[in-house]
């Protein structure tokens, strides 16, 4: 019994085939955990719809992906002097987001990154004066400039990009080729239209791979369900149960990463006012799992185990039973499955 990712596989390509018809020339990105899927199963995909370059993390999932991906792979991670070499074959490009980082790789297939308002890495614009020289000695894939999701100060993420284009036309440096992160697909085509001696691609992963969140559902399998009277103890710290119920044993742990949940940006006052009250239940013990029965995300008897996590389901829900599975709302980029199951 597993914590199983099953996947509308018509209903996911159907997805991808809308984004790579609204974004040509697409770059997939597959790095971290896969987006919940694996390297392997996305390297396929990528394959399957004629992808001609995959863009990935780090050098160490480049070094992973090779041999089921055939095409170019781009490391997304700049190049630092010092790094751990890795063995990579000659269809890896790698990002550079410096000058000192252009001059240690002499020879080598290159895309250089612009500093963006993100402001977390790349060249900036007094190095591009340097810069032209600098290119002689690497094989120049492109530019590329990685864009912020939110812009809260009304600025246009179109303008980003032909402020730096003009910019880098003005250093006489080469535009063939310009890579871009979280653009609309209007965006992209007002670029393109302004210069039409470019080629725009887009890097995407998450709206590809996750876009449409009815394609895809975690489920657990309940493994043992126990039933409990009011101040009855149980687990690991031998807490009391509350009321009258059910403790539901499920598969999915910490291991699977549930129960890890990352920091979000709260803007306004209601997610504010129900951050705190979240943080105000967690500290008498009351923490709402992901798992999903009878219509209601159920609480953590107790914190989850490394495989399984303990459920506390009232008495006025319906009992369930071993072999059933609950629905479970869990982050792709954290959770690791046991299995996958094509629909």
């Amino acid at each position: 019994m597993a914590l199983t990712l099953y996947v509308d596989t018509a209903r996911w390509r159907a997805h991808h085939k809308h984004v790579l018809e609204q974004f040509p020339g697409i770059v997939p990105v597959c790095k971290g955990n896969g987006y919940g899927f694996g390297h392997e199963r996305l390297a396929e995909e990528a394959t399957r719809f004629g992808s001609d370059v995959l863009a990935v993390g780090t050098t160490y999932e480049a070094a992973r992906i090779k041999d089921w991906f055939s095409g170019d792979l781009l490391v997304l991670t700049p190049f630092r002097r010092g790094e751990e070499p890795v063995p990579l074959p000659d269809r890896v490009i790698r990002s550079v987001s410096s000058l000192d980082g252009v001059h240690g790789l002499v020879g080598a297939r290159v895309v250089i990154e612009v500093m963006s308002s993100m402001k977390r890495h790349g060249v900036s614009e007094q190095e591009l004066s340097q810069l032209h020289a600098a290119i002689e000695d690497v094989r120049l894939e492109g530019f590329a400039i990685h864009l912020p999701l939110d812009r809260t100060d009304g600025s246009d993420a179109v303008e980003e990009v032909i402020g730096w284009m003009d910019r880098l036309r003005a250093a006489r440096l080469p535009l063939h080729t310009m890579f871009v992160s979280h653009l609309k697909a209007n965006e992209l085509q007002r670029l393109q239209q302004q210069f039409p001696q470019t080629r725009f691609r887009a890097r995407i992963g998450t709206h590809l791979w996750l876009g449409d969140h009815e394609a895809t559902q975690y489920r657990g399998a309940v493994l043992d369900v126990t039933q409990v009277s009011k101040g009855d103890r149980f687990g690991y710290r031998q807490q009391k149960v509350a009321s009258d119920g059910w403790l539901v044993v499920v598969a999915g742990g910490t291991s699977h990463g549930v129960g890890l949940e990352a920091p979000k940006a709260l803007h306004g006052m209601v997610p504010r006012a129900k951050g705190v009250a979240r943080a105000g239940l967690a500290t008498v013990n009351r923490n709402l799992s992901p798992f999903v029965w009878a219509g209601k995300q159920r609480w953590f008897a107790e914190p989850p185990h490394m495989q399984v996590s303990i459920l506390f389901v009232p008495s006025d829900a319906t009992e369930p039973k071993v072999g059933e599975e609950l629905v479970a709302h869990l982050r792709h980029t954290t959770t690791q499955f046991d299995r996958i199951v094509d629909r």
